[in-house]
């Protein structure tokens, strides 16, 4: 890499400026430049490695940072060293009067938005500055063995690659760890910073996998919430698959949290199952249920947690108790052992059999970590343990896990990730759910989980994955008015559209919409553009299918 190589702009614009500074043209890419520093980190203690040629070493720590087609490749060694971090340091004064915007772990929480800089701030995965006339993205590509987070200072830009193995340091032993490949780019002059990140997001994801047709169906549960049966299945899916009309992509019925066999330890707790191959007696016979869902028109989905050990389990087979992964009631199978990944494999082979054609996998993010991702902001995790092998970096630990998922489906069967890493479920499955949930009790909980995440993660969508962004909870808890707002931004949207309705809040005007709805979201759709995204967490105007649409959240 040579300094005297930077991209030459001629634009002025504080993000242009900063872009201009930390990278230089490599062919027909822009490329970050060598960093001024970098750090390392064993244990609590952070050290500055020396440069030497184009490597930089600090005892047996060894970082380098190579082309790789169209990004910076950074490559670790560390023999002995129990390795928990790496940083990379590129000065420059930030204005701060630009604006950032940064993703989130795995989920969104409401929480997504352009904000000043903040340095103590982590913007997981990529960071986007504007200051209005400019827009310079920086991130890395999916599918990393590391967690990664930007931090915009106001002398500095830093990249932090996590190479924790749980909450110790990883054990490299002789092998060289492909820790990230990082992307930048920089808007064009006729784009604005949605369309920016939008190709951003394809620059970061290079192989996508999608699903070959529009997804759209039913869950049940924002109306059930895990007090379903086979009954109340077969009643909803005979209901909404009167107002199907596209009878060449047919829509799914996906079987939410309630099915599997109950732990004697939380009888009829559908979140924590014992065995997600067996139903309990309120289903019976998940194969029978499946064809009768496909006789009445729909295609058959349904949920599961596939870290879920048995009451009973064995200890060598369980990962360590951690604060929020200490509940003798839950304990967690070790990802890491591979009788537990065969143990996921076979739930598959057995979803197969019966016939079902999507599979929501859900929790494996707090189950591997003991923290939801808004809990995340000092550490991914709690210090001082590991997995049973201690040789992969967290990040590797969970796209293996993914990766073992995604071939046991196969191709028969889509996969919708649910609490997984973002930039790890890229490529991977066909569709995410990108926010927490929403409601079909509360409607702020919707706006805030439903209308923000679309609002910020929508640039993903078809270019990650498919985009979910959770159910429309049509009860008579929320009035139709604000529902049906909600709906028709998910229908209109492009991205998957999945409605949780009730049947005593399903009454003849939502049948009327839902058949528009679901006859919209059966086509594909331009993907819709948050007009008002710069300024308004919550965005109210929007761009759907060429036109603009104003919403009233409150």
């Amino acid at each position: 890499m040579y300094r005297r190589n930077f991209v030459k702009l001629s634009a002025t614009a504080v993000a242009a400026l900063l872009f201009s500074r930390v990278t230089y043209a490599g062919g027909s890419a822009a490329l970050m430049n060598t960093p001024d520093e970098v750090w390392g980190q064993a244990g609590g203690d952070w050290f500055r490695l020396t440069r030497s040629g184009g490597k930089f070493n600090y005892n047996d720590v060894e970082v380098s940072i190579q082309p790789n087609s169209n990004a910076s490749g950074v490559y670790v060694r560390s023999p002995s060293t129990a390795l928990t971090g790496i940083r990379l340091k590129w000065k420059h004064q930030t204005n701060t009067s630009a604006k950032v915007l940064g993703d989130h772990w795995e989920r969104t929480y409401g929480d997504v938005g352009w904000k000043t800089p903040d340095g103590n701030v982590k913007n997981p995965w990529y960071v986007l500055l504007n200051d209005d006339k400019h827009t310079a993205c920086f991130g890395v590509k999916t599918g990393a063995n590391t967690i990664c987070w930007w931090a915009v200072n106001a002398g500095s830009i830093e990249l932090t690659l996590d190479t924790h193995s749980g909450g110790s340091g990883v054990q490299l032993g002789t092998r060289k760890l492909h820790a990230a490949d990082i992307v930048t780019t920089e808007s064009a002059a006729t784009e604005n910073a949605f369309a920016t990140a939008t190709r951003f997001c394809k620059l970061m994801c290079d192989k996508p996998r999608l699903p070959k047709q529009p997804v759209y169906g039913i869950n049940d549960w924002y109306f059930a919430y895990g007090n379903n049966s086979a009954k109340l299945i077969k009643e909803t899916t005979a209901l909404m698959a009167e107002l199907v009309t596209d009878t060449g992509n047919r829509p799914f019925s996906v079987i939410d949290a309630g099915w599997a066999q109950y732990s004697p330890l939380l009888p009829g707790d559908g979140g924590w199952n014992e065995d997600f191959s067996k139903p309990n007696d309120k289903f019976k016979d998940m194969h029978q249920l499946g064809d009768d869902i496909k006789k009445l028109g729909m295609r058959p989905g349904l949920w599961m947690r596939p870290l879920c050990a048995r009451h009973d389990e064995k200890a060598s087979l369980l990962a360590p108790k951690i604060p929020g992964r200490d509940d003798p009631k839950s304990p967690v199978l070790d990802p890491t052992i591979p009788e537990n990944i065969e143990r996921i494999k076979h739930y598959f082979d057995v979803y197969k059999q019966w016939g079902y054609e999507m599979v929501k996998h859900d929790f494996s993010t707090d189950d591997i970590t003991g923290r939801w991702g808004f809990q995340m902001r000092e550490s991914i995790t709690s210090p001082g343990w590991s997995f049973y092998d201690k040789t992969k970096t967290t990040a590797e630990i969970i796209n293996h896990l993914y990766s073992a998922i995604r071939n046991a489906a196969g191709d028969d069967i889509y996969v919708i990730g649910c609490n997984t890493m973002s930039h790890l479920s890229a490529g991977q499955f066909e569709l995410n759910r990108i926010g927490d949930d929403t409601s079909g009790k509360e409607w702020a909980r919707v706006k805030k989980m439903g209308v923000n995440t679309m609002g910020f993660r929508l640039p993903q969508h078809n270019n990650f994955y498919a985009v979910d962004g959770d159910c429309v909870g049509l009860t008579t808890d929320i009035s139709w008015e604000r529902n049906k707002q909600w709906m028709q931004l998910l229908t209109e949207s492009g991205a998957p559209l999945f409605i949780s309705a009730q049947p005593e809040a399903t009454g003849a005007a939502q049948k009327s919409f839902i058949k528009e709805c679901f006859a919209k979201a059966a086509k594909v759709q331009p993907t819709g553009e948050p007009l008002d995204w710069l300024t308004n967490p919550f965005p109210s105007k929007w761009k759907l299918n060429n036109r603009e649409v104003d919403f009233n959240w409150d």
